[in-house]
Order: C-alpha cells, then structure tokens, then sequence
C-alpha cells in the first residue's frame, strides 16, 4: 500500500464517500422517517448522490485555496465530531448553537467530553486524517493542480444535476415542506452556519459599538409604601412539564407546595432554545421576532433603566456568565469557590448565591433587584446538577453518555435537579420573608429555556426555535408574592392560565418597581403578568 499514490481528485471522492457514509446517520433516518424506504427507494439513492454531490463540490472548492491534505482533515475531524451530536442527541449546529459553543465554558465543555465522543474523532475523525497524510500524493504543477480541482468540482456539480432532474417534484416537495430534513445534513448545513455566524461576527466588529439608550424618559411611580426587595431568579434548562406545580405526577415541587401566594403560570415561552438567546432577550425592550444578538450587549436593557432609576441592582451568577446583560451592573461570580462556600466534587451550587446576600441587603437604601442566574438542571450531566441527598428519583443515570443509561434512568436524574431548583427557591423565599418587615417583597423565577428528554430520539436543547419541540421552549414562570407588596396577588392569580412569553419581563420588572417610561406605548401589545394595588404618580 505504501507504494500506492493517490490524486487530488481521489482524495475528494474518498472523502467525500466516507463522510456520507459515516457522518450522515441522523440525516438518513430524519429522510426516512418522511419517505419510507420501500415507497421512495430510488428518490432516497438519488437524495445520497446528490448529497454526495454537495460535499464533494464543497471539497473541491475549498481546496481551491487551501491544501486538499488539509481541506480533507479538517473536514473529516468536523463531520466526526457533529455527527457524534446529530446520532446522540438529535442536535442541529445552526448559528444559535454554534454561539452556545463559542460561549460555552470549561465546565460544560467537560460535560461534553464523553468517551463515545472521544473514540467518535479518533475513529472517523483522526485515524481517515491520518491516512489521508501517511498515503503518498502524486504531485503535479499548480496549474495542472487547478485544473483537477476545477474538474472535480464541475464534475461534482454535474452529479447534483444528474442526481436531482428525473426526481423534480420529490426535490420541490423536500427543499420546501420538509425544510428541517436538511439541517441533519453533515458537514453542508453546519459549514453553512459557521460561516454565516463569523460573517455576523465581522460585520458586528466593523460596526459602530456605541452603547444605544432606548429609555429616554422614567417616571417614578410611588404608594407611599416601604422599598421593595425583588429577587429574580433566571433558571436553566427547565421545562414546565416536569413541576408538580403545573400538575406534573411526580412530586417535584415539596418545598414550594406548601407556600402560600404562589401563582405558577402554566403557557409560558421562551425567547430561545439556549441560555445564550434567551438570556439577553428576556431583558431586552425587543420581542423574540426582533432580538438582534449581536446588538444586544451595546443595547440599553432594563437592568440599565432601573440603575439609572435608583434601584439598587445586583447580578449574582452560578452559570457560564450573564451573557452581556449585567456588563453595567454590580456582578458576582459564585462559580468561584472563594465566594461560593456551597462547593462539592462536581461543582458550586445555586444555594452558595445566597451566601452573604443578608448583609448585602443591609447595607442598601431604597429598592434592591437582585437576580440569581442559576445552573439548574443543566445537560447532559444532569447527576451532577443536585447534591446526593436530593437524589430522590432512582435509579438515576451517572454518565454524561447518555446512551448509556435507560430514557427512565435519564429522566430521574433531570427530575431530582428539579427538585435541587425547588429547594433553593424556597431558601430564596425563606430569605424574603425574614426582610417582609422593612420590604415589599416578592419572588420571580422564570427559565431560560427547556429541554428534549429523549422525545422522538432527541435530547438536551438549541433546536432553531422556529421548528423546536414544545419541550424546549414550554418554560416555568413562578411568582412568590409577599404580604405587603404592590403585587395583587388575587387578581394576579387570574392570569396564570393566560398564554405568555419572556418578551413580559422587561415591563414586569419596570412595573414591579413602579415606573413609567416614554417607550410605555410600545408595551401595549404585551400581556401583564401581574395586577398591581392602585399608586399614585409622585410629581
């Protein structure tokens, strides 16, 4: 064999064969599982040439500019690595996913690194790269180079045409009803989604960066009460479905059943399908149809507007960070153990972040807003997400590989974190009440966004929220309501049946602390959460 020497254009065919091979699992059973094999044979061998036919034109071009050892690398360690995601998890890597990865931090990257996933790039990643590279390449002159490249790449497109014109109609019907069948495609539709997030990225840079008010106006709105004390906890990865307090069978919510003035509202949406969107929107002044990402972090939010009010605002983090939204804000990083004394084997925990919180608390004048962003129930180790004492659910899967372990041994796990998030809500709530007599206090929890628990083979979230399961995006809002606060927890409570989104929180928050704002007529369209006592505007 090691006399044998390859071309270029061989390389490219190679390639090319085992990456749809190998690296296109997800991408075939999605196919069949609209055209059945025994219906749709020869459409779906016309659908493997033409996908072929992409993946080899895109080699061709590449190789253009780039060595094709190189091009045929790169390309094999990318397909190994996405299809490892695609088969386990029925991930898609469009640009809202490949912005979690840019943010993603040390810890959830281990969280990640599973042994299947390891052998995944050693097997179809490293050891075809290695070969590409240990075979001999015949060698030719730059424009006789060229001219193989531009043959293979014209021969490529040939085969698409060919592949596509005696199936017309089945192509119209796939490219246009059955859009989501072709974001399985591996490398085509990541590649694409790559290079539109880097084109975002330096459009962005290039950009003017000037912080945009877009609160000109506040008004202060007072009744003459006591200052208020809200505490609003941002939660992960958490789906409505799975509390006992929207009627989940499982006791899931112990702690916060026994609390009186809970409303926990049962339609509730999120902005995004990943920490990384829905974070940023939920404070925003846009709705989900108009967030602009890239804008958001050098875009006033509402956490501006009630600094410059005179509230008190703080932003204590057990997550990756706040994604942008607390960059002018006091902020506290809890995954550090120096200020995190609630740390374990795994990680810090979300009841570390009311550490010290009293005394902050007394050392204010005037309102306070504190947020808790939490890790919640984080995936795939969802075993590491609650301390050993609230493993209540069994047997519970211990592994990040989640093939491994039984869809139950999945879904115990992801309830006992649950259960760990409805213990320190009621820490939070336990905290409110012992500052009801010199505050208006009130609790809010909303989740970012949800999670896939294997229902039709797909797990964990950041699917494109356009055509994302209801698992991801169905979110629990809860609100504990104090005894004296300007929240009308009766009235209130008559809204939880009411379909809403995180495109309320901003107004929520601007009317928890009783201010109007010249951008009010824009809140119109927007649905309450709460019901507040009558107030009197102070002049």
């Amino acid at each position: 064999m090691r006399n044998y020497t390859l071309t270029a254009r061989w390389i490219i065919l190679l390639t090319t064969i085992f990456i749809l091979i190998s690296g296109n699992i997800a991408f075939f059973k999605q196919v069949l599982a609209v055209y059945p094999w025994t219906d749709n044979a020869a459409f779906i061998l016309s659908l493997s040439v033409m996908l072929g036919g992409v993946i080899m034109l895109l080699l061709s071009l590449f190789s253009l500019v780039i060595p094709i050892r190189v091009v045929a690398s790169l390309f094999l360690l990318f397909s190994a690595a996405i299809s490892y995601f695609s088969d386990q998890f029925g991930s898609i890597i469009d640009i809202s996913m490949i912005e979690n990865m840019v943010e993603t931090n040390t810890q959830e990257a281990m969280d990640l690194a599973s042994t299947e996933l390891i052998l995944r790039i050693v097997l179809l990643g490293i050891v075809p790269a290695t070969l590409v590279w240990w075979l001999p390449v015949k060698k030719a002159g730059w424009g006789r180079e060229l001219g193989f490249t531009l043959l293979s790449g014209c021969t490529a497109l040939g085969i698409i045409i060919l592949a596509m014109l005696p199936f017309s109609d089945y192509y119209a019907s796939f490219f246009r009803q059955h859009k989501p069948l072709r974001y399985y495609a591996n490398p085509i539709y990541p590649l694409y989604s790559a290079t539109k997030y880097i084109v975002g990225a330096v459009n962005t840079s290039e950009t003017s960066t000037t912080y945009t008010r877009v609160v000109h106006t506040i008004e202060k709105v007072k009744n003459n009460g006591q200052p208020k004390l809200f505490i609003m906890v941002v939660g992960e990865t958490a789906r409505a479905d799975h509390f006992s307090l929207n009627g989940y069978p499982r006791n899931t919510n112990p702690g916060l059943s026994k609390e009186k003035n809970i409303i926990s509202y049962q339609h509730i949406h999120s902005c995004g399908t990943s920490t990384a969107v829905s974070v940023p929107c939920m404070f925003s002044f846009s709705n989900q149809a108009d967030f602009n990402l890239n804008a958001a972090q050098y875009t006033e939010n509402v956490l501006d507007v009630l600094t410059s009010a005179g509230v008190n605002v703080l932003w204590r983090d057990n997550n990756s960070d706040s994604k942008g939204v607390a960059l002018r804000v006091p902020y506290q990083d809890f995954r550090d153990k120096k200020l995190n004394p609630q740390c374990d084997e795994f990680e810090c925990r979300d009841v570390g972040m009311l550490t010290g919180l009293q005394q902050y608390i007394n050392h204010q004048q005037g309102d306070i807003l504190i947020v808790l962003h939490q890790m919640g129930s984080h995936g795939p180790a969802y075993f590491k997400r609650y301390p050993t004492r609230f493993e209540k659910f069994k047997p519970a899967c211990h592994s990040i590989e989640l093939s491994t372990c039984t869809r139950e041994e999945i879904i115990n796990a992801y309830d006992n974190g649950i259960l760990y998030t409805d213990y320190f809500l009621s820490q939070v709530i336990s905290l409110l009440k012992a500052n009801t007599a010199q505050y208006e206090t009130a609790m809010f929890y909303v989740s970012d966004h949800g999670e896939s628990l294997g229902e039709h083979n797909v797990y964990l979230h950041g699917l494109p929220y356009w055509f994302a399961p209801d698992t991801q995006t169905h979110v629990p809002l809860i609100t504990w309501v104090g005894p004296n606060s300007t929240i009308d927890y009766s009235r209130s409570l008559t809204l939880k049946e009411r379909p809403n989104s995180h495109d309320d929180i901003a107004k929520t928050l601007l009317d928890v602390f009783e201010l109007k704002t010249d951008i009010d007529s824009y809140f119109n369209q927007i649905k309450p959460l709460f019901y507040l006592r009558a107030v009197n505007v102070v002049q």
